[in-house]
């Protein structure tokens, strides 16, 4: 893979059965608490009554994400050490964990909630694409995971012209950094124009 890597989710087909989350906790041998990826549920909707009777809006979906690897991340503009890194190659955004010192600017600039703090190491850590099995030439933990085959990941430009998908849904932050990630979503995910 080359280029600016990034994730695709065909979230109009996510089951929210959190496999991916489990994979690359399981993979990163994470603690409680900690997660590189999150599967997040969405639901809403009730219902009303009309003279034909009762009729329902209610809706549920879910957003599974990671680090975004965004194409400006703010977490390593603002990374005082150096630690928080952007590999010129793919784009991959990772901790060199020997520089970190753990001062948590990463979390508080990443409107995405990637970086995570370990308080048994006291460094921060986040999704790195799995760049140790990138290297070998298999997917992510996480995309080789799902049972549903929805997530992917890939060039971000040829991801989005495949799936001629959106990079931001309801319940998501502005996409000011550029995020890396790009969503075919859920009917009731999609933003108002």
């Amino acid at each position: 893979m080359s280029g600016q890597l990034g994730f695709y989710l065909q979230q109009d087909r996510c089951i929210g059965c959190f496999t991916c989350q489990i994979a690359c906790k399981d993979k990163n041998d994470l603690d409680v608490g900690q997660c590189f990826r999150k599967v997040r549920e969405f639901a809403g909707g009730g219902y009303s009554m009309t003279d034909k009777g009762f009729t329902n809006n209610v809706y549920a979906y879910w957003l599974s994400m990671s680090c975004n690897h965004c194409l400006e991340p703010l977490c390593v503009k603002n990374c005082p050490t150096g630690a928080m890194q952007k590999r010129a190659i793919d784009g991959v955004v990772f901790v060199d964990q020997a520089k970190c010192v753990g001062c948590k600017y990463c979390i508080m600039s990443c409107p995405y909630g990637a970086p995570q703090y370990n308080p048994k190491t006291g460094k921060t850590g986040k999704c790195d694409m799995c760049k140790d099995l990138l290297a070998k030439g298999e997917q992510p933990v996480c995309v080789a995971a799902c049972p549903m085959r929805v997530l992917e990941s890939g060039n971000v430009e040829e991801l989005k012209k495949k799936h001629q998908a959106v990079n931001q849904i309801k319940g998501m932050p502005e996409p000011r950094t550029k995020p890396s990630f790009v969503i075919t979503p859920h009917r009731d995910a999609v933003m108002e124009r």
